[in-house]
């Protein structure tokens, strides 16, 4: 387990767990009565911790090398060997930074969509960290398609720094597909569940980010712009970045607040990071009832209040 620098704290408690552990069966002394305080103690010391939280560290976390990516959501959500991954756009190639298919949750089939940032450099540099091309897009919006020929509800996961900067995806029509993406979606004639599992940046996340139901994770963030990029900006580098988050006002609570989501899924004590096994199952657990909520309502109501919930967001002058 890795710790960021606000989590020391919580390091050396659990190393001094693990110490009393391994003492207890290497001499055979009874130690479980210190084993349960230093348990006592880390219980309140990520309590004191998590309850305070500034906006820098819930992105942070939200970039944590150890929190659960898209794909051990969909492998842990779905039923064994369910899950097909689907391939290609049709059009270029196949994006290693967006994955996508069919895959059952309890005995229903759901398009499962997201992108994939990848466990190590190698992966990383292979997913491109989770940074979509635009055949990533429109092989996303393939697969929805996909789903609405099938009548699948669609679930999309978000956990990306934004799409892919570079010349030859701009070259491709970056902005061309994220922008056609979220027209689709609009009217996308079934379900669709939108979770923000990690970082949501930008028009990368908005690509496949537009639902009747949009989640965040408590330490996940959704932003116009990543909180260094801003600093960079504004004050010409990255010493700001503290202050650009608080500024960009990009927790989930402070979407919640705005009205920009629909609800905040709590994580487990510590963090998604700190018991996968339990962020997995609170996931799975809003997936299905979100979508027992949206299965009962007839496809052209859902479609007109998608529409309205998107329009009634901000305010314009002409």
């Amino acid at each position: 387990m890795e710790y960021l620098d606000f989590e020391k704290p919580i390091q050396e408690i659990k190393d001094q767990y693990i110490k009393c552990i391994l003492i207890e069966k290497k001499s055979g002394i009874d130690m479980k009565k210190v084993c349960s305080q230093l348990q006592s103690k880390l219980e309140k010391t990520i309590k004191k911790l998590h309850s305070n939280l500034t906006p820098w560290q819930r992105v942070q976390l939200s970039r944590h090398p150890n929190r659960p990516y898209t794909l051990d959501y969909i492998q842990s959500i779905t039923k064994k060997d369910s899950f097909v991954e689907l391939h290609g756009d049709r059009y270029f190639g196949d994006d290693k930074a967006i994955v996508g298919g069919f895959g059952k949750i309890e005995d229903k089939t759901f398009m499962l969509i997201g992108t994939q940032k990848g466990k190590n450099t190698k992966d990383r540099q292979y997913r491109r960290f989770g940074m979509p091309n635009p055949e990533g897009y429109r092989k996303a919006l393939r697969l929805m398609k996909l789903s609405e020929k099938f009548r699948k509800p669609v679930v999309t996961l978000i956990d990306t720094p934004g799409a892919f900067p570079g010349i030859e995806a701009e070259k491709r029509g970056q902005g061309e597909a994220i922008g056609k993406n979220i027209y689709e979606m609009m009217c996308l004639k079934v379900p669709i569940i939108v979770l923000i599992i990690g970082e949501g940046a930008s028009g990368g996340a908005l690509g496949i980010g537009i639902g009747d139901k949009v989640s965040m994770m408590e330490n996940s963030w959704f932003s116009v712009i990543s909180p260094e990029s801003c600093s960079t900006i504004l004050w010409g580098k990255w010493d700001k970045k503290e202050e650009s988050a608080e500024a960009l006002k990009l927790t989930a609570e402070d979407m919640y607040k705005s009205n920009l989501i629909d609800d905040i899924i709590k994580e487990p004590l510590g963090g998604a990071h700190f018991c996968p096994k339990k962020a997995y199952k609170i996931v799975k657990k809003q997936i299905i009832k979100y979508d027992k909520e949206l299965s009962i309502i007839d496809i052209e109501s859902l479609i007109r209040k998608r529409k309205n919930k998107y329009i009634s967001m901000g305010y314009f002058d002409e």
